[in-house]
C-alpha cells in the first residue's frame, strides 16, 4: 500500500499526539495526508510544525480547522476531500484514523448533581470520542472515497476495560469506539477493508495531561512496563504504518496493543517487572 502518492490518510486528532504522530510516519511511507484537528492560535504552531514534516517527506498535507463532532463542518471538509481527490484520477483514502480526544472528566455522582457529569457531557464525550468514527466512515465510504483495501483504525485505551476516578464517560466511549470497529470489520470485511483498535500504554501527550493525576499514572507506567520505558506515540505511529502493509491484510477486528506488554502487568508495588525477574534468575 505505502509508495503510491495517490493514496491519502484522513487523521482525525492529526495535530497532537498519536495523530500527529502517525501524519509524519505514513507521510514517510508514501501517503497524503489529510489532517483533521481542532486547534485555538496558541497551539498552531506545533500543527504547522506537523505539516512542515509530513511535506518534508515529499507528502501533500491538507489540515483543516474545524470541530470535527460539527455535523456541518464534517460535511463541507468531506465534500473538500472528494473534490480534491477528484483531480487525480485514482487517488483515494487508504487510512482513516480515530485520535480525537475531547471529553469530560468528573464523577458520575459528586457531592451534589451539578458537581456530577450530566447527560449533554456524556453524550458529547461518546460523540467525539466514538460515534464520530462511523459517521466520518460513512462520509468517505459514501462519497466513494475509501479505496479498496482501506486500513481503518481507531484509538483506544486500557479504559475501555477498567476504571479510574472521573474517567467514566471518556471510559464508554472507549467501549464503544471498541464496539463500532468490530461492526466496521464485519460490514466493510468483503471490501478488504480492516479495522483495528490500537490500545496505546500510558502516554505523555496533550490529552494525558487533561487528566487528575497523570503525573503519577506516568511513573506507574514506566515501572510497570516490562520496556522499563512509557510508550510513545511514534511507537504507535510505528505500529499503526506496520498494519498498513499489504501482508497484514487479513489482520481485522481486533484490539491490538502498542504498550511494550504493560496491560499485562497488573501490580507490582515499588519494583519493575524488571527488578522482579531478576529475583526470580
Amino acid at each position: 500500500m505505502a509508495g503510491n502518492k495517490k493514496n491519502w490518510a484522513l487523521i482525525l486528532g492529526a495535530s497532537s499526539g498519536f495523530g500527529g504522530a502517525t501524519s509524519i510516519e505514513l507521510a514517510k511511507t508514501g501517503f497524503n495526508i489529510f489532517g483533521v484537528h481542532l486547534d485555538r492560535a496558541a497551539t498552531m504552531p506545533q500543527v504547522n510544525e506537523i505539516i512542515g514534516k509530513v511535506k518534508a517527506n515529499g507528502a501533500n498535507a491538507v489540515f483543516m480547522n474545524i470541530n470535527a463532532a460539527d455535523e456541518k463542518a464534517r460535511e463541507k471538509a468531506l465534500d473538500e476531500m472528494k473534490g480534491l481527490l477528484s483531480q487525480d484520477k485514482g487517488s483515494s483514502i487508504k487510512v482513516v484514523m480515530h485520535s480525537l480526544a475531547f471529553g469530560s472528566l468528573g464523577p458520575y455522582f459528586g457531592k451534589a448533581a451539578e458537581d456530577s457529569l450530566n447527560q449533554k457531557k456524556i453524550e458529547m464525550t461518546l460523540d467525539v470520542m466514538a460515534n464520530s468514527l462511523v459517521y466520518w466512515t460513512q462520509g468517505v465510504f459514501f462519497r466513494g472515497m475509501l479505496g479498496k483495501g482501506a486500513r481503518i483504525f481507531a484509538m483506544t485505551s486500557s479504559g475501555g476495560h477498567t476504571v479510574l476516578p472521573n474517567y467514566g464517560a471518556v471510559s464508554a466511549a472507549k467501549a464503544a469506539i471498541e464496539s463500532h470497529i468490530r461492526q466496521i470489520a464485519m460490514e466493510l470485511g468483503h471490501l478488504g477493508v480492516t479495522a483495528n483498535s490500537i490500545m496505546a500504554g500510558v502516554t505523555d501527550t496533550p490529552a494525558l495531561r487533561k487528566i487528575p493525576n497523570s503525573i503519577p499514572m506516568l511513573e506507574i507506567a514506566k515501572r510497570k512496563n516490562p520496556a522499563g520505558r512509557q510508550t510513545t506515540p511514534e511507537d504507535v505511529a510505528k505500529a499503526v504504518a506496520l498494519l498498513c502493509d499489504e501482508r497484514a491484510n487479513f489482520i481485522s477486528g481486533n484490539l491490538i496493543g502498542v504498550d511494550g506488554g504493560e496491560d499485562i502487568v497488573s501490580y507490582i508495588g515499588q519494583n519493575s517487572p524488571r527488578d522482579l525477574g531478576k529475583e526470580v534468575i
